[in-house]
């Protein structure tokens, strides 16, 4: 029985070890695209290019 119980505890220890794993890499892969996302808004703010939330506004001339 305490053999059975051993392995129990590797066994989910393993899993608990993977899941968190899991957790930190798609955690780190969020703060890249955050990362990302910042660098492209402070590029889009030094070139002078106004963010348009949503749609985008039809050019002089241009039907809506």
């Amino acid at each position: 029985m305490a053999d059975t119980d051993s392995k129990s505890v590797q066994e989910l220890t393993a899993k608990v070890q993977t899941l968190l794993e899991q957790m930190q890499d798609k955690f780190q892969t969020i703060t890249r695209i955050d990362d990302l996302e910042k660098n492209i808004a402070d590029l889009m703010t030094q070139a002078g290019v106004e963010e348009n939330e949503g749609e985008s506004k039809p050019k002089e001339g241009e039907a809506s």
